[in-house]
This record gives structure tokens, sequence and C-alpha cells, in this order.
């Protein structure tokens, strides 16, 4: 039997104790993919339960995901969200979805009209880096992307996620309704800014009148989300339904019990009350975005390739090797903390907390997954605080590995010479790059050719090409396990 609003569910199960006919989809967000569901739900959910919060969703998905969305069209809008630890696993229901669409299955105009509501004050986002069109390197839009190109010839026709929103932003100016707040909450250093820009400079070449109504009309307030949600499987779902007393949840998923989220307050048609749910509303998120970024992300991407690479599947696997719990530490605090703006906060209590976390074995978190889309998390977690480091003329070993280690990484063998499945919107390119270069030196200088990645000016840095070739070389010659080992040597 599937989860419903009938099902009789275990006492110990969370069920929303709130009248779900009275939450109203005034938020719309596009990717409803697993860490929405473990993270911006629960909070719209205590919200609803705690404080007679009336904010709900629509929730969206553009390309991917028609599965998901079916079943929890079956599951009158109903999933679950197990929170899991070394003490055990504790499950809630979470009810403030109140429409669930597919543009390829409900179609444009169901869609546009869900963005065209006016009750709707906030755009929400996690499409995932590659979902923005734009370049990691400048945080500019890429004009060349084929959706990009579609949506500058047809408008009207959106393919992109940047498209979408300009096509709603154009319904509701025309009809004379306010625009809405756009709110990315996927990992990217400014990530309000990079949505400003990608739409702004999108609208500019659709349309003069559009693209200056936009810029007066829309925020695009930046946040810092921070939840390790590792990707679903059937063991998790089975798991789950044993929590579910036999009630099976396909749209379920399972997290860490931390959660983070910190939102620039700039909302011109309102929000939910998130700082009663324990959100941080300020002025400014970069400085927080940038130590997530660089200390948690920046070290998750360092063990994810080099602990692939050693044979390790999971981060807690990595969390049992010595050299690389040190290693991870090393790169928080000696390499990515010194680049950081944040004042006020125990960085080293931080780092402490984020190895206590990654320790986590009920997590399962697959370094195979967290090593997907190199080419869009490598500037913003790795390569920034290498730039600063070269101004400071101080060492970056640790991140010269882990730049290394993704080189390593794409070149799609591991050290058994296994096949790797390389996922990343530039895997063609990279293919291309690795199957024309010689193993070695001539590799490193082919994927410094990626300029969307490294820009212009890194490649052309021989203290930086020297560090990573040399690190690439130990990776080479000594295999991951042994090059971390020495690293701090």
């Amino acid at each position: 039997m599937t989860l419903s609003s009938n099902s009789v569910l275990p006492a110990v199960i969370a069920q929303p104790g709130y009248a779900r006919e009275r939450i109203k989809p005034r938020v719309v967000h596009l990717g409803f993919g697993a860490f929405f569901r473990a993270h911006q739900a629960v909070y719209a959910e205590q919200l609803a339960n705690e404080h007679d919060s009336d904010w709900g969703y629509c929730v969206i998905s553009m390309h991917n995901g028609r599965q998901k969305i079916a079943d929890l069209q079956q599951q009158d809008l109903l999933f679950t969200v197990a929170e899991m630890d070394s003490d055990g696993w504790r499950g809630q229901v979470i009810g403030v979805v109140r429409q669930a669409l597919h543009l390829q299955v409900d179609g444009l105009e169901a869609v546009l009209e869900a963005m065209a509501q006016p009750e709707v004050a906030i755009i929400s986002l996690t499409i995932s880096e590659k979902g923005y069109c734009y370049q990691p390197a400048s945080g500019q839009l890429l004009s060349e992307h084929p959706e990009i190109q579609h949506d500058i010839a047809h408008p009207l026709q959106p393919q992109s996620a940047p498209g979408l929103i300009l096509a709603a932003l154009r319904r509701r100016r025309e009809r004379g309704l306010p625009a809405f707040a756009v709110m990315s909450c996927d990992n990217m250093p400014a990530n309000g800014q990079v949505t400003r820009n990608v739409i702004n400079q999108l609208a500019q070449r659709q349309d003069a009148e559009l693209a200056a109504w936009v810029a007066q009309h829309v925020a695009f307030p930046s946040t810092m989300v921070d939840r390790i949600v590792p990707a679903v499987t059937a063991e998790t779902l089975q798991h789950i339904e044993d929590l579910l007393g036999g009630i099976t949840d396909p749209a379920a998923v399972a997290c860490e019990p931390f959660r983070q989220w910190v939102i620039e307050d700039n909302f011109p048609q309102g929000r939910p009350a998130w700082e009663k749910a324990g959100a941080e509303l300020v002025s400014d998120v970069v400085p927080y975005e940038e130590m997530k970024l660089r200390m948690l992300n920046g070290s998750h991407s360092f063990l994810a390739y080099l602990g692939y690479l050693a044979g390790y599947a999971h981060i807690s696997d990595c969390m049992q090797d010595e050299f690389f719990v040190k290693a991870a530490r090393h790169l928080m605090l000696a390499e990515q903390a010194p680049t950081l703006q944040v004042q006020g906060l125990d960085l080293a209590q931080y780092a402490d907390s984020l190895i206590a976390r990654y320790r986590n074995t009920a997590l399962k978190h697959r370094t195979w997954q967290i090593a997907m889309d190199g080419t869009q998390k490598l500037p913003q977690r790795m390569l920034d605080s290498i730039r600063w480091h070269l101004a400071q003329g101080s060492d970056f070993s640790c991140l010269a590995l882990g730049v290394a280690g993704w080189m390593r990484y794409v070149g799609g063998k591991d050290e058994l010479g296994q096949t790797i499945e390389i996922s990343d919107p530039l895997r063609e390119r990279l293919a291309d790059l690795v199957g024309n270069s010689h193993e070695g030196p001539e590799r490193v200088l082919a994927l410094l050719q990626l300029e969307t990645v490294f820009g212009r000016d890194l490649p052309m840095n021989k203290t930086f090409v020297d560090a990573v070739t040399r690190a690439y070389l130990a990776l080479l010659a000594q295999g991951a396990k042994t090059a971390v080992s020495e690293l701090l040597a």
C-alpha cells in the first residue's frame, strides 16, 4: 500500500498537524529533487505545524523527475523525510506541497499559469549548478548553451530554467501582476547574483522593455543551504517502508539530522517566517556561502575524487582513513579558512563539526555522487581559494591535490583500470581532451584548456600549473592513498 492521506502510520511518525486545504502554493519551486524535499520543504512543514503558516509549494520538474512527480501525485502530494544517524532513523510526513507539475507531461501552459498565479510571491530553485546555463569561472550567462540559444530565438517556448522564469515574468507583467522574487538554493557563490546575471542577460537578448522591467522589479536574494542528502537507493526506500509500518513511499528521502539555511532578506512580495524554523535572515549571505562552499563543499570534493580513486565508496569510508581525515581538516583550516570573509565564527569548531558529520555511517553518501558535475563545482570550491593563495604567495598543496584528483578522475579509469562513469555537462569535451592527450603533464595542460572552469589566468600561472602537475604525477606514481598520506608528512 502506498502512502496517502488515509494511511494509518505508526505513532512515532510525525504527520501534518494542520488543515492542508488552508495551505496555499505561494512559492513555486523548480527542481523537485531530494535536496528540496529534505531541506526547504521541512522548514515550511515546521512553520505550518508550529506557527500557523499558510505558505505552501507548487513544485515543478522541467526535464528529469517525471516518475517522482507522478509518484507524488498518486499519494495526495505527501512524502516522507527520514533523518538518520548512528542512533537510528526518525521519520515525518510532509504535507506543504499543494500542486505538482512536470513540464513535459503537464505542458508549458499549465506550468506558466502556475507561476503566474497572483498569490505566488517567490520562485525558488534547486536545479544544480548546470541548470543555470552560466559560466562557473565568471558567473555570466553561457550564451552559447543550446537551451539559451533556443530561448533567445523562441522566448515564448522556453527550454531552460532562466527562460522559463522570464516567460512567467513576461506573463505577470502583461497581466499587471507584481514580480515574484527569484531565490536560488543551489551551491554557487553569490547564487542570487548569478541568477540575476543569467536572467537579466537573457532578458536583454530577448526584449529590451521586459529586461528593463525585470531589472527594476525582480529581487534575487542569495541563500546558503546545508544538509547532507545522499542519493535515494532501494535500500533507503525499504528502510523507510519499514519505518512507515509497511507503507511504501517512492517519493521518500533520507538525510542527516543537521540542517542550516542562511537567507538574504529581500522579498518585496513577502515571505514565510523562516527564522521561526531556525533559518538565519541576514543582509549579506556571501561570507556564509564562501565558508560553506570552501570548507564543506571543497573538502567534500577533495574526499570524493581522491576517496573514489583510493577505493572508498562513501565519505564515511574515507573517515576511517586517518590520513584522509587529517588532510580534509588541514584543507579546511590551513588552506580554505584563511581565504574567508566571515567574521565572529569559530572555524576550528566548524571544521570539527563537519568531520563529525562526515563520520555518520548511516548516511552512505557516495563519493561518486559528490564527484558529479565537477566542471561546475571546481571554481567556487577550490579555484577561487587557489587564486587567493597565489596572490598571497602561500601554500595550497591540498587544493592542488584536489584539482589533480579531479583531473585523474575525469580520465575515466580508476587505479585498477576500471571504467569510471563520468557524469558532467561537459562530459564529451572532457572525453575529447583526455582522448587526445598523453597521460602525464600533457593531460594536465589539456584539461587546463577548459576556460569556463579555469579562466584565462590560471593556465598562464606557472606556480599553479607546476603545483597541479606535481600532484597529478604523484597520483600516477603512488596512487591516491599514498599521495594523501604523504601530503602532510
